[in-house]
């Protein structure tokens, strides 16, 4: 079957480009006529690996004529999410199934129910890349990538296209615990970065302000039965500081190129959490706070 990859960005655009090599079907979808001429002129899809770079020339789409999709990877951003998918349900097979490759919680809830009968397999990845132009993507850090179905827990048949591709994955009947625990991890690094204009290892200066928000995200996973997702965070949060030391998180990234970050679905959900388990976190809710007014001052948007 055909794998259609919604979102060229650095993860879709990864994908893509490895099921490519392994000689599997490929098929991007872009939003429009112009990012069409645009991916057309460029050739196709590059990636650049340890340095060597490699074109992909993988057929493209416009989502009008993409059909019939029997199996849709959704690469786009967590905002972009809903509305990315609203054209392609014409087009979606009796049976179809979707993977969701977003980061944080609440747009996977959006996806799945406008697609009632369709399967939605969920993941999450600690994969790095990076777009170094347009269609050309740099292969940044590799990573793992965790897949699931809350609501069906027996693995799908195409987990052998990612074996025979080389992605690392692993099938979990618990990928919710692995959302959150990304998501408390996001959540104690990426704002701090952005207010405290540093790189992931500054951190390191503000031991006391890390460890309030840690305290704070493991009461909020142990609250909404995530117990596993909140084992050991506070450490892990530390190692991560360490070994990342020198990269900007990907929220920096995105407000020092005056881009939308992904916050309502990373310390908002947390926050909103928290507000309906009757939870008070005053650092989480604080920091929340402070973000969206320092977003506010940039002229970014705070949802």
């Amino acid at each position: 079957m055909t794998w259609h990859i919604l979102g060229a960005g650095s993860l879709g655009s990864l994908w893509a480009a490895r099921l490519a090599r392994a000689e599997l079907p490929v098929r991007l979808i872009l939003r429009d006529r112009a990012r069409l001429k645009a991916y057309e002129a460029a050739g196709g899809l590059t990636l650049v690996e340890q340095g060597q770079a490699r074109q992909y020339t993988i057929p493209a789409v416009l989502p009008s004529t993409a059909g019939p999709i029997g199996r849709l990877l959704l690469a786009c951003k967590a905002y972009d999410a809903e509305a990315a998918v609203q054209p392609l349900l014409p087009y979606l097979a009796p049976g179809a199934e979707l993977i969701l490759l977003q980061n944080g919680l609440g747009s996977q809830d959006a996806v799945s129910l406008r697609l009632p009968h369709t399967r939605c397999v969920l993941a999450s990845s600690t994969e790095g890349a990076f777009r170094e132009a347009d269609f050309r993507v740099v292969f940044a850090g590799h990573g793992f990538t965790w897949l699931g179905d809350p609501l069906q827990p027996a693995p799908p048949d195409w987990l052998s296209d990612l074996e025979r591709a080389g992605i690392p994955h692993g099938w979990t009947p618990d990928i919710l615990s692995r959302l959150w625990r990304k998501l408390a991890l996001n959540c104690a690094i990426n704002p701090l970065t952005v207010l405290h204009d540093c790189r992931n290892g500054g951190l390191a200066n503000h031991p006391a302000e890390v460890s309030v928000l840690c305290a704070e995200l493991v009461e909020l996973l142990q609250h909404c039965g995530q117990p596993d997702a909140a084992e050991g965070l506070h450490e892990e949060v530390l190692r991560v500081i360490q070994a990342t030391a020198a990269n900007y998180s990907s929220m920096y990234q995105d407000v020092a190129n005056g881009r939308r970050t992904e916050i309502s679905y990373l310390l908002g959900h947390a926050c909103a959490t928290a507000t309906r388990h009757r939870l008070k976190l005053p650092h989480l809710e604080s920091l929340h706070t402070r973000l969206r007014a320092h977003l506010e001052q940039r002229g970014l948007p705070v949802t």
